[in-house]
């Protein structure tokens, strides 16, 4: 993406988020895709990789362990927690993308669904033993960030986990860039939301120049 293009959609974003619409530009990136995963410009088409340590190291031991995704996007992620065991719940709020998501994995498992981080079911609260949060807070803007924040933390289940992906900053820095990352106040908002931090992996990615990431993992006690 160049210059202008980036600054063209970065002006589209912030006029849907002043609209009260912090997520609904999503939908057009998807539909301007027509079907094409490699025309979604943040798609990796592979799962996190640190997603995918962390389940080498923690199997699954038991099948009705239910995984939710956030915002799921092109779908690998989702893939990646259904091939290690899990009964997987993926949303996103763009139709587009999960149509492309089921085009892409036809014979899937997974239960792809269109629905909204604000609003989704209300039989989902603590209902996921494994929660993916990857890139959805990082691209909303003021109180939405935490409001996204406490709905993601809200999924998971008594004893269950969360592992977060994100962007990251130091305090006080890129306050005006999107997507905006996380700094560490921010993040630790997951325990204020009543989870234990297990790990707060700080790394930079393989970008050039490389992007600052979190990686946390987060544990729900035992009520």
């Amino acid at each position: 993406m160049d210059d202008t293009t980036r600054r063209q959609f970065i002006d589209r974003v912030r006029d849907f988020q002043a609209r009260g619409d912090p997520s609904g530009w999503c939908d057009q990136v998807y539909r301007d895709a027509n079907g094409d995963v490699t025309a979604v410009f943040w798609a990796d088409r592979v799962a996190n990789p640190y997603l995918l340590d962390w389940l080498q190291a923690h199997p699954a031991k038991d099948p009705l362990l239910r995984a939710v995704t956030i915002g799921c996007g092109v779908g690998d992620d989702a893939e990646a927690l259904a091939a290690h065991g899990y009964q997987v719940t993926a949303f996103d709020i763009s139709p587009a993308a999960i149509a492309l998501c089921r085009q892409r994995f036809p014979d899937s498992p997974v239960d792809y669904r269109v629905a909204d981080l604000f609003d989704y079911p209300a039989a989902w609260a603590q209902q996921f033993e494994l929660v993916f949060e990857c890139n959805t807070i990082q691209i909303m803007a003021g109180a939405y960030r935490m409001e996204a924040l406490n709905a993601i933390a809200a999924l998971v289940a008594s004893g269950g986990d969360a592992l977060v992906s994100c962007r990251s900053r130091a305090m006080g820095t890129q306050q005006d860039a999107f997507p905006l990352p996380l700094d560490e106040t921010e993040i630790n908002g997951f325990i204020r939301a009543g989870l234990n931090q297990t790990a707060l992996i700080a790394y930079d990615d393989d970008q050039q120049p490389p992007v600052p990431h979190f990686f946390a993992c987060y544990h729900k006690p035992h009520a």
